[in-house]
């Protein structure tokens, strides 16, 4: 199995919905709501897609302002493709395409908890949090930054 890893958000809106149905992603995101689906697709500013031939296994959609921050809005792997490097692979992309200096924020659902730190991303918790102990309690951050290579060729996947 070769995957092969794409940038940018002009995708067909049924297949990335099928691939977050397949994720298990789809029980906590507005899929139903095809207009407002659409525009979160469409106003992610860094979206990283994980392809197996021609299936969509895996996705990143982010926001980020490509220099200090980025957020991981959403992170899904089919389940029939889990278990092998993508979801890890495209968190490190979408660490490249935000920027090499930057903090990947992300909120884990509860089910996804126990796989974040393995990746080396730390929990956030309550310290300094204002937004409320549920909302921090499952932030997790990363406190690295992946250095780029001269092969690497990953970037925004909208201009700004």
């Amino acid at each position: 199995m070769t995957i092969q890893y794409r940038t940018g958000n002009d995708l067909d809106l049924d297949q990335v919905i099928e691939l977050y149905r397949a994720s298990t992603l789809g029980e906590r995101r507005p899929i139903h709501d095809r207009p407002r689906f659409s525009a979160m697709l469409r106003n992610a500013n860094l979206v990283i897609t994980a392809w197996d031939q021609n299936l969509l296994v895996g996705i990143s959609r982010s926001l980020t302002d490509f220099s200090h921050f980025t957020y991981l809005a959403d992170l899904a792997v089919r389940v029939s493709h889990q278990k092998r490097g993508i979801g890890k692979e495209l968190i490190r992309l979408t660490q490249l395409g935000g920027g090499p200096n930057t903090t990947i924020l992300l909120l884990a659902a509860p089910a996804a908890e126990e796989y974040y730190p393995g990746l080396d991303l730390a929990r956030h918790g309550r310290r300094g949090c204002s937004t409320g102990a549920s909302l921090c309690d499952n932030a997790y951050f990363s406190p690295w930054a992946v250095r780029t290579t001269p092969s690497t060729k990953v970037g925004p996947s909208v201009s700004p």
